[in-house]
C-alpha cells in the first residue's frame, strides 16, 4: 500500500489537492482512501445523547454504528497511522496532515515563509495557494491543484512508494538512519524501498490471524535469542533448525 500525505497550514488548499488527487487517481483505475487529520478537541462524529454515544459511553470500547446507507466504527481514542491503516486496503492512501510523520509529502502553503519552515528531504512537490503565483520553489516543481492535477498524479506514481513500518523513531535504525531520513533517501535516489530492514523480518516472522506484523529488529532478534535459549534445551532441536510456532485462539 503507498501512502503520502498533503500537508501545510490552515486555509492553504490542502483539502482541494486532496480531492482532486483522489479523482484523478480513481481515474486511472486505482483503488484510493484517505485519511483526514483533525486538530480540533471539539471534533466528534458522534452526536452527544444518541444511542451509539451511549454504547461508547457505557463500553468505553469500540463500537459500530450501522444504517441504511452507511456502517462506521468509533474508537474512545486516537489511533496510530499504523493502526488506520491495517484497516484499509488500497492502492493508495492520501493522508491530509500528519506533517510530523515519515511519508512522502506535497507541502500546501501561503507564501515562502510557511514552505521555510515546512520543506524538508520528505517534501516531492508544492501546491495550494503559493501555486498561483510561482511555478517553482527551490528545485521542486509547484502545480496548481487543478490546472496541473494530471502533472501532480503522474509524479506521485513516479515518487510515492509502499509505506514504510513506521516504528517510533527510538525504536529501530537498525538500516542506520530513521524512517524520515529513510524517506528522503529514496526520494532522491539514494535509497530504495528494499534498504529498510523492519519489515524483512529478519530471521522471524510473526503473524497474527493471518496478518504480518513488523516490529523492529531489536525486538525481533531478542525475541529470537528468547525463543532459541529454550528450545536449546529440548530434545529433538539442533542450533539452526528453523521453527514454526502457531497459538490458536
Amino acid at each position: 500500500m503507498k501512502v503520502f500525505s498533503v500537508a501545510g497550514y490552515h486555509h492553504t488548499g490542502k483539502t482541494t489537492v486532496v480531492i482532486e488527487l483522489i479523482k484523478e487517481l480513481k481515474k486511472r483505475g486505482y483503488k484510493v482512501t484517505s485519511i483526514k487529520d483533525i486538530h480540533s478537541d471539539k471534533f466528534t462524529m458522534e452526536k452527544i445523547g444518541s444511542n451509539s454515544w451511549k454504547h461508547a459511553q457505557a463500553s468505553n470500547d469500540t463500537v459500530i454504528a450501522r444504517g441504511l446507507s452507511e456502517t462506521y466504527q468509533i474508537w474512545n481514542r486516537q489511533l496510530t497511522l499504523n493502526e488506520m491503516l491495517s484497516h484499509l486496503d488500497s492502492d493508495y492512501v492520501v493522508v491530509e496532515g500528519m506533517k510530523s510523520v515519515a511519508l512522502p509529502r506535497i507541502i500546501c502553503a501561503e507564501n515562502e515563509v510557511q514552505l521555510d519552515e515546512l520543506v524538508d528531504g520528505t517534501v516531492f512537490a508544492i501546491s495550494g495557494i503559493y501555486a498561483n503565483d510561482h511555478d517553482k520553489f527551490n528545485k521542486l516543481k509547484v502545480f496548481k491543484s487543478k490546472e496541473d492535477i494530471k502533472g501532480l498524479t503522474d509524479l506521485v506514481i513516479e515518487k510515492v512508494f509502499p509505506v514504510l513500518p513506521l516504528p517510533k523513531l527510538e525504536c529501530c535504525g537498525e538500516c542506520g538512519m530513521n524512517c524520515r531520513e529513510m524517506v528522503a533517501g529514496i526520494l532522491a535516489g539514494r535509497n530504495t524501498r528494499e534498504d529498510c530492514k523492519t519489515d524483512r523480518n529478519l530471521d522471524i516472522e510473526i503473524k497474527i490471524d493471518g496478518k504480518n506484523i513488523n516490529i523492529v529488529p531489536y525486538v525481533q532478534n531478542t525475541l529470537k535469542d528468547v525463543i532459541k535459549a529454550y528450545f536449546n534445551n529440548l530434545k529433538g532441536y539442533n542450533d539452526g533448525d528453523s521453527i514454526d510456532i502457531k497459538i490458536r485462539k
